[in-house]
């Protein structure tokens, strides 16, 4: 995710507080799964430093066999399920009916994302590849490869735009184009910013944490539905 061991550590141990710091602040359970994201994404970048270190020699071949693995397993099957449940979580109590359907698809979506990249990390070794300042990974993914990209992105980035919260609609945008631009340096070998991307985001999800009101007594839990009606009879 980052352009070198020890820009991974850093900026992985960066993203992990940032990640600890929004995990704390949760107030609502329904909020926990989204708000893991930070510490995910953080864990995710110190893995990668390890295989940084096996590729160059300087870690053994277990430590980066395993760490090849846990990244991938983060970056392909967990993140398109971790992020449309997340958000379907979140949002279920004080969406419309409509709006949950839409996200119920988002999630399903990514369910079916998660299982054919989870099938494709099972059926082989994952492999890592020094190019430039980036490391390239492969798990073989099944064909048609453009439709499991096409799940993943519409699963992960979709669900945030529907969502419906202001926040994280910004959140999914800046992700649509942070991911467009990473890519772009990614695929040319300059260097892999992901790690810039996951620290811009992670902020974010923490502010919308912060900003989210506790879950009590007095909480309206209605949807808009049940308050229109309330409000009509009223």
């Amino acid at each position: 995710m980052c352009w070198s061991a020890t820009a991974d550590l850093v900026a992985g141990t960066a993203v992990s507080a940032v990640g600890a710091a929004t995990l704390a602040s949760v107030r609502r359970p329904r909020d926990i799964a989204l708000a893991s994201l930070p510490l995910v994404l953080g864990f995710h970048q110190l893995v990668e430093a390890v295989v940084w270190r096996g590729e160059e020699g300087k870690a053994t071949e277990d430590a980066a066999e395993l760490a090849r693995f846990i990244w991938a397993f983060i970056a392909f099957p967990l993140l398109p399920f971790l992020v449309p449940l997340g958000v379907l979580l979140a949002m279920w109590p004080t969406v419309s009916r409509n709006r949950r359907a839409v996200l119920a698809g988002f999630f399903g979506l990514g369910l079916v994302t998660a299982a054919g990249l989870g099938y494709a990390l099972a059926d082989g070794p994952v492999r890592a590849t020094i190019r430039g300042h980036t490391v390239q990974y492969a798990i073989g993914i099944p064909e048609p490869e453009i439709l499991i990209i096409g799940g993943y992105l519409a699963a992960t980035l979709g669900a945030l735009i529907a969502s419906g919260d202001k926040m994280l609609v910004r959140f999914g945008a800046v992700g649509l184009v942070g991911a467009a631009i990473c890519a772009w340096i990614w695929t040319r070998e300059f260097a892999s910013t992901w790690c810039a991307l996951a620290a811009v985001t992670s902020v974010m999800l923490l502010a919308w944490v912060r900003g989210r009101p506790a879950d009590g007594p007095d909480a309206d839990r209605r949807t808009p539905e049940a308050r229109d009606t309330a409000a009509r009879v009223a």
